[in-house]
Formats: structure tokens, sequence, C-alpha cells
């Protein structure tokens, strides 16, 4: 078996899961601690099914901070079992949590990386499409900002099979002086417009092509 496969079984298996979990609320087999499960479990099952499928759901921002969630709800359940006497319709949820909440947990942590294309735009991926060609034949790229109020200069650079970006942004006493480093040159093109605010297709100066991050096709009225 291999690891896509593994992937959809888990993600068809917390499918059902949630299935049957709205099944014995509608049969009054619910709680509002189930509930408040069952809502944290729709929202992790839409992520397991986004992981697989390479889609967005929702925001790159969202899925480490709902981990954080899903990790704390392991805790308090643990800690409702061993202090607590809970019910036998409540045990039976808090077990199921603590059981099965961990896995997807794991996933959804390697879902919210930042640095993977399938959270880049169009614009990102031609920009950082580009940023890999150039530094196929040269060590070393630097880039100006226009902004004459706050200019910034990044110099890339390819280290290994990773993109290193070095910033310096402002002027005198005020500059800034940050670098970081990311395994995909799309991530990097997100990185120089948003912390240089230099387009790095223009710094390039690469053709614009296909779609903006609106889905127009670029160029277009």
């Amino acid at each position: 078996m291999n690891l896509q496969r593994a992937y959809a079984l888990l993600a068809i298996f917390y499918t059902a899961l949630l299935a049957v979990g709205v099944i014995a609320v509608v049969m009054g087999g619910g709680t509002t601690l189930a509930l408040l499960y069952l809502a944290i479990g729709a929202v992790t099952v839409a992520g397991l099914w986004g992981y697989l499928r390479g889609r967005r759901v929702m925001s790159f921002r969202s899925w480490r901070p709902f981990v954080g969630v899903l990790v704390l709800g392991i805790a308090v359940s643990v800690w409702r079992l061993v202090a607590g006497s809970p019910s036998g319709t409540e045990l039976t949820w808090l077990l199921a949590y603590s059981i099965f909440a961990a896995p997807p947990a794991l996933l959804l942590f390697r879902y919210g990386d930042h640095d993977q294309d399938l959270w880049a735009t169009p614009a990102e991926l031609e920009g950082g499409e580009a940023l890999s060609g150039r530094l196929e034949h040269e060590r070393e790229l630097t880039m100006q900002g226009r902004d004459a109020i706050r200019p910034a200069v990044v110099r890339v650079s390819r280290e290994g099979g990773r993109y290193l970006a070095r910033v310096e942004r402002g002027r005198g006493e005020a500059m800034e002086r940050f670098e970081a480093c990311f395994r995909r040159p799309a991530t990097l093109a997100f990185f120089i417009e948003t912390f240089a605010g230099i387009d790095v297709r223009e710094a390039l100066g690469v053709p614009r092509r296909g779609l903006d991050a609106s889905g127009q096709q670029e160029g277009a009225a």
C-alpha cells in the first residue's frame, strides 16, 4: 500500500466516523459536548480531504491553530476522563475523541505548512519558477524595491535544496536586516513580495502569463 492510498483510507475512515457521530446525535445519543466534537470533526474531515487531494481548504494560516485546538481537546478529554465522573454517553465521546484526534492532527499540521506549492498563487508559482531558473545559472540574485520611503534590497541564493533570502529594509537607524529559508521557490516569491514589496516577475523581467490570484486572465481588461 502506498502512502497516498493510506491517506485516502484515513480520510474515508474519518468521514465514516463523522457520519456515525451525526447519526448518534440524531438518534438522541448526543450532548452539547458531542455537538462540539462533531463541529471539530467536520473541519478535520474537510482538511484531510484537502490534504489528500492537494486542494486549498480555508487558509494555511488556519490549520496550525486548529491543530492546537485538537491537541487542547485531547488534553481536556484525558483530564475529564481521569479527574471527572462522566456519564456513559459522555465517556464514549471522550474516549472516541482522545483516541481518534491524534492522527489527523499530525497530517493537518503538515497541511498547514505554507512552504508548499499547494498554497501558492499562480503569480507566485511563476515568480518561483523564474527565480529557480535564474539560480540554476547564477550564484546570487539581487533585487531592489521601488519604494523611496522604505527601500528594500533582497539577495537570493540557493544552498543545497533550499532557497535563502537576505533582506535589508529601510535606511539609517531604522534599517532592518533579516533572512528566511524555504524549500519551494514559490514560497520564496511570496516572501519577497510580502516583506520587501518587490514583484519578482517584474524584477526579473519575466512576461506575465496565465491567471492572476483572482482567477482572471492577466492583461485582460
